[in-house]
């Protein structure tokens, strides 16, 4: 409180003083979290774990229809190779999709929201 006083104060010293000099610019405000961020921020954490478990159920039924494919071709060494290969491919997107996901939600967790300075009110002329 006592700093944005001074910078009022120096702002008003500087307009006085004259109109070739230079103002230096408003500092941005943050703001504290209030009751309706934090509703938000518990229904985004609710969807966030309900896309995690989604995205686990996907994961068993895939891996399922995967088992299935390869009983008829047990023997079929290229056959297994192949979905194998297919599996370990199928393994590695879904971990990237789901630490996309979370990475996506940190980073919208992380960064505060900022409230931009009021604007001065328009200077009007004696005319």
């Amino acid at each position: 409180m006592l700093a944005c006083t001074a910078m009022l104060l120096a702002l008003g010293s500087s307009a006085v003083a004259g109109a070739g000099q230079v103002t230096p610019p408003t500092p941005v405000r943050a703001y504290a979290p209030v009751q309706g961020d934090a509703s938000r921020h518990a229904v985004r954490q609710q969807q966030l774990r309900d896309q995690v478990r989604q995205s686990e159920l996907q994961q068993q039924l895939q891996q399922n229809v995967s088992d299935n494919a390869k009983r008829p071709g047990a023997k079929n060494k290229l056959l297994q190779s192949q979905l194998e290969q297919a599996d370990q491919a199928r393994h590695e997107r879904d971990r990237a999709a789901l630490r996309d996901l979370l990475d996506r939600q940190q980073a919208h967790s992380v960064l505060p929201r900022v409230i931009p300075p009021d604007a001065p009110a328009p200077a009007r002329s004696g005319g």
